[in-house]
């Protein structure tokens, strides 16, 4: 199996992710040991934020992280674990919201796809860029 980051780079639905995981220098930390769960925003995602958005954070490392890091809690929380839980706390710090009442939101994103695997954690797809307050 393969840890998250080449997971992702594998789906060929998160080249912005990837893209933005590599700028800020996060590449490492999500290849190592974890374990983490990512709440990975797709590139449609992405394309929803403003225009420039995307390349106005992929110059300003410093924010990119800090919404980069929003996207993952430590250790591995599957789906029937998430559907339990009403906030998680995040590596950025801050915590999301998470509302199973009709399918599963973190914040005001859709967990499109959850539990797939990967050897350092998992990752749930979802629909929607998280940005912390």
């Amino acid at each position: 199996m393969a840890d998250i980051v080449d997971t992702a780079v594998n789906a060929g639905s998160f080249s912005t992710l990837v893209a933005a995981v590599k700028a800020a220098n996060l590449v490492d930390t999500l290849k190592g040991k974890g374990p983490f769960t990512v709440f990975a925003p797709t590139d449609e995602a992405f394309a929803k934020l403003p225009e420039g958005t995307v390349d106005g954070l992929l110059k300003d490392t410093a924010k990119l992280k800090q919404i980069l890091t929003y996207h993952v809690v430590e250790g591995k929380v599957m789906a029937a674990d998430v559907v339990k839980l009403k906030s998680a706390t995040t590596v950025q710090g801050s915590d999301v919201k998470i509302d199973a009442s009709s399918g599963v939101k973190v914040n005001e994103s859709t967990v499109t796809t959850p539990d797939v695997a990967a050897d350092n954690g998992v990752i749930h797809i979802i629909d929607t860029v998280l940005i912390p307050a």
